[in-house]
């Protein structure tokens, strides 16, 4: 390597983005492109998958794969890392950026079935999707992943409640699967604070302005912002970090 940037090169590498098609995880998959890696970008909407990998593919000179998958469905996670496989051979880096957050009116609103939906999306579906990845980054001697939390996971409130629980999880996985999967694989975290990503469209002005009050850059992220993370994380700009936790949140108090 020339220069410290060759270290940020992905050139022939193979990404898998969970909730690839937007927000966070569209910036990270354009990032990786950006980089030379060839992409998986799945969610739940195949439409909106195919769209950003025609414009993967035109932009950068690399492959896309769109993928519809639900990974709180655990054979949806499998086909996904099948499919992924059969198309690419080698997957290099996981990305389970993959999330949600229902709002409910009360604690006591929240019912079996949104528990275990919150659950499944952020915890299970993770899990099973970096065993399937990290067995198959172990056995071709290397790999990155990388999973999403939340200041939640370490910041909980009382509207966010499920949802802090899986993302603390993700934390404990982050450790747990660095020392499984080491010294091969690299499993990091990224803890990201509030960002302006599609969902805060909805949003009005007095409340985006509000979230930077309690925030040491006062402000909230901007997707973009979250790419230096991912390509470190995704990276040999990284190879001496695993079971690590960044945390992403313009200094929240």
């Amino acid at each position: 390597m020339n220069s410290p940037l060759d270290y940020f090169d992905l050139t022939g590498r193979t990404a898998i983005v969970t909730g690839g098609s937007r927000g966070l995880g569209k910036e990270m998959v354009l990032a990786f492109a950006a980089q030379g890696a060839n992409v998986v970008i799945a969610s739940r909407k195949l439409e909106n998958c195919e769209e950003l990998a025609r414009e993967v593919e035109d932009r950068f000179e690399v492959r896309a794969l769109p993928v519809e998958c639900h990974v709180g469905y655990w054979d949806q996670a499998e086909d996904l890392a099948k499919r992924s496989i059969a198309e690419f051979g080698t997957i290099d880096i996981l990305v389970n950026n993959a999330g949600m957050s229902p709002l409910y009116a009360s604690l006591d609103a929240i019912d079996e079935g949104l528990y275990d939906k919150v659950m499944d999306v952020n915890l299970k579906g993770t899990f099973r999707l970096t065993v399937l990845i990290g067995d198959h980054m172990k056995a071709n001697g290397k790999g990155s992943i990388i999973s999403v939390s939340s200041t939640a996971a370490v910041k909980p409130t009382p509207g966010e409640v499920v949802y802090a629980l899986a993302k603390a999880g993700l934390h404990n996985m982050t450790e747990s699967f660095s020392k499984a999967y080491g010294p091969e694989v690299r499993v990091n975290c990224i803890q990201p604070g509030p960002f302006l990503t599609d969902i805060a469209k909805a949003w009005d002005q007095s409340s985006i302005a509000s979230i930077g009050k309690g925030i040491s850059l006062g402000r909230a992220g901007e997707p973009h912002e979250i790419i230096g993370a991912a390509l470190y994380f995704a990276s040999d700009a990284s190879s001496f970090t695993t079971g690590a936790i960044l945390r992403m949140d313009g200094g929240l108090g």
